[in-house]
Formats: structure tokens, sequence, C-alpha cells
């Protein structure tokens, strides 16, 4: 690994650490597939996404495409869906663009949230 990486990786886990969550009200259980469009490779995008939804307790993938995007599918409450989607969209050193967002079937298969390499 890069020192670059290993720099950016430590910057990246350090500010998903610090993001401060409001008290989330039980909604609706949902899945989301939520395709990120922009700037957002390379900057430690799908890093980000994994540390908030492990802290958030998400299930779930998030994986680079070959276009350039990121797409994740995000298994939780809604409200805490929506939170992680607007945290990732005011990220200062990625730029996203568009975000597309459809609802896809419950999965029992996931037991957690991981990076797709």
């Amino acid at each position: 690994m890069s020192v670059f990486k290993k720099l950016r990786d430590g910057y990246v886990i350090s500010h998903a650490n610090r993001i401060k969550f409001p008290k989330f009200n039980s909604g609706s259980f949902i899945r989301k597939r939520v395709t990120f469009s922009g700037r957002v490779q390379k900057v430690g995008f799908r890093l980000e996404i994994y540390c908030i939804a492990e802290r958030m307790k998400l299930k779930g993938w998030v994986e680079n495409l070959e276009d350039g995007s990121v797409e994740a599918e995000l298994q939780g409450e809604e409200s805490k869906i929506y939170f992680l989607v607007n945290c990732m969209q005011s990220l200062k050193r990625a730029s996203v663009k568009k975000v597309t967002m459809i609802d896809v079937p419950i999965s029992d298969d996931d037991e957690n949230f991981t990076i797709v390499r």
C-alpha cells in the first residue's frame, strides 16, 4: 500500500468517525441501490461510506463502477440511509454531481457492510 493511500485512508477514517449523528427516529426498514456520479473515485469515497455505514449498523456493500461512479446497496432504517447519502453529497474532497436511488428488495444475505474490490 502506498504511503499516500495509507495517509488518505487514515484521514478518511478519522473524518468518518467524527461525524455527529442526529437522534434517528426508528423508521421503516428498507434497501436502496444508490449510484454517486462525479469525482467520487480515488478520494476515499468507498471507505467513507463503509465507515459511516458500519457506525450506523447498516448492511450492504459499496463498489467502484467502470464508468467512474460509485454504487452502493444500503439496507437499514430509511432515516439512516438518507443521512448517509446526504453526508456523501456534502463531502468536500469529492464532487458528487448526481445521485440516483432506487428501491431494491431487502436481502437476508448481508451480515454486515462490505467494500467490493
